[in-house]
C-alpha cells in the first residue's frame, strides 16, 4: 500500500481520490459509516466571502469543481443560492471590510429588506449581498466521492479505529482496534476533532487542534420564506435560511469540546432564536430538530496540509475550522501535490 488515509469525512475522503489517481490507497474510518460526524452536520452550503482568507481563496478555487465533478453524480451537488451578511450589534464596519476584501456587494438597508422580506424595517442599515453562494447537496457529493475513489481502485474500511503504529523499514505498521494490521509508505491524518489523539500514536508533532461545538436547528415559523436567502449576522452571532416550511438556524456556537458526539447547546439555541427574532419576523418560538458538530481549529485559523516536523512519512491533513466541504475539491488538490513532492 502506499498511502493510508485516516478519516472517512469529505476532506479524507477528497484527498484519497486525487492520491489513487497515480497511488494504492486506503481508507481507514473509526465509525461504521463514512461521512458520520461534521460531515454529515453541516449547513451544507458554499459561500466564497465566509472564513478567513486563506479559507476564502480555497473556497473560490473550489467552484467550477462543485458545479461540474469530475465524476458520475446522482443529480447536481450545487445549486445557486444567495447570501446575505447584514450589520448588527454596531458591527457595521465589519460589512465594509467584507466587502472591500471579497466580491460581495455593499446595499443598503432598504435594498437589505427587499432581498431578505422577513427583516424587520429599519433593523439593518448596511449589508453584503453574494449572490455567487450555492446549496450543497453534501451527501451526494460524499457518495460520488466513494464512488469515484473505489473506481480509482481505492480501498474503505469502516469500524476500523487506529489503536497503534510503528515505523518499520519505511513502511508505517498501523494497526485498528479489530487487530487487523496495514502497511503503508505514508499515512495521512484525516481525522478531524481526533487529530492529535491520532497523531499522538504516530509519535507525531501535537498541533494543539481545537474541536469547537456548532449548534444547528430547525424551527417552524408562519412567515412566508419565499425568496429569503441565506442570512447571517456579521457578528457570527446567528445565520438562518429556509428549509422547506421551516427555517435552519444556527448561533454560530464555538465552545470547545473534547473529540466526540456533541449534544447542541440549548442555551445557544435559545440566544439565537432571540437574536434572529429581534431582527426579523420570522416569530421563531419553538425547535423541531436540533443537532450539533465538532469544528476543529489549528491555532492560526487556517487548514493544516503538510509533513510533520518529527514523524517520517506522517502527512497532517486537520484544521479544516468547519470550511472542509466548500474548499474540500482545491485543498485535496493542494496537499496531493506536496504529498507527491
Amino acid at each position: 500500500m502506499d498511502v493510508i488515509v485516516i478519516g472517512g469525512g469529505i476532506s479524507g475522503l477528497a484527498l484519497a481520490y486525487e492520491l489513487a489517481a497515480d497511488r494504492e490507497v486506503l481508507l481507514l474510518e473509526a465509525e461504521k459509516s463514512l461521512g458520520l460526524h461534521t460531515t454529515g452536520r453541516s449547513a451544507a452550503t458554499w459561500i466564497g466571502s465566509y472564513g478567513p482568507p486563506v479559507v476564502r481563496e480555497l473556497t473560490t478555487a473550489s467552484r467550477d469543481y462543485l458545479i461540474e465533478p469530475p465524476f458520475d453524480v446522482d443529480g447536481p451537488v450545487a445549486s445557486p443560492m444567495a447570501c446575505l451578511w447584514v450589520g448588527v450589534n454596531g458591527r457595521d464596519h465589519e460589512v465594509h471590510r467584507l466587502v472591500e476584501e471579497t466580491h460581495s456587494q455593499l446595499i443598503d438597508g432598504a435594498e437589505a429588506e427587499r432581498l431578505c422580506p422577513v427583516l424587520r424595517p429599519g433593523e439593518v442599515s448596511v449589508a453584503a449581498w453574494d449572490e455567487t453562494a450555492l446549496d450543497l447537496d453534501v451527501m451526494g457529493l460524499h457518495h460520488a466521492y466513494t464512488r469515484a475513489f473505489r473506481a480509482r481502485g481505492g480501498s474503505v474500511v469502516t469500524s476500523a479505529r487506529v489503536v497503534s503504529a510503528l515505523r518499520k523499514a519505511g513502511e508505517w505498521v498501523v494497526t485498528t482496534g479489530s487487530g487487523d494490521s496495514h502497511r503503508a509508505d505514508v499515512v495521512v491524518n484525516a481525522a478531524g476533532a481526533w487529530g492529535d489523539v491520532v497523531g499522538s500514536l504516530f509519535g507525531a508533532e501535537r498541533l494543539r487542534l481545537e474541536p469547537r461545538r456548532r449548534t444547528i436547528f430547525q424551527s417552524p415559523t408562519n412567515a412566508s420564506l419565499e425568496g429569503v436567502p441565506f442570512t447571517a449576522g456579521i457578528d457570527d452571532g446567528f445565520y438562518f435560511k429556509a428549509e422547506g416550511a421551516s427555517v435552519l438556524c444556527s448561533p454560530q456556537d464555538a465552545s470547545l469540546h473534547e473529540p466526540g458526539d456533541p449534544k447542541p447547546d440549548q442555551l445557544e439555541i435559545a440566544r439565537a432564536i432571540e437574536a434572529v427574532n429581534a431582527v426579523t419576523t420570522l416569530g421563531l418560538r419553538s425547535v423541531s430538530t436540533a443537532w450539533a458538530g465538532l469544528r476543529t481549529f489549528a491555532p492560526d485559523g487556517n487548514p493544516v496540509a503538510r509533513w510533520d516536523s518529527k514523524a517520517d512519512g506522517y502527512f497532517w491533513y486537520v484544521g479544516q475550522a468547519g470550511y472542509g466541504i466548500q474548499m474540500a475539491p482545491a485543498l485535496s488538490h493542494l496537499a496531493a501535490a506536496r504529498i507527491r513532492g
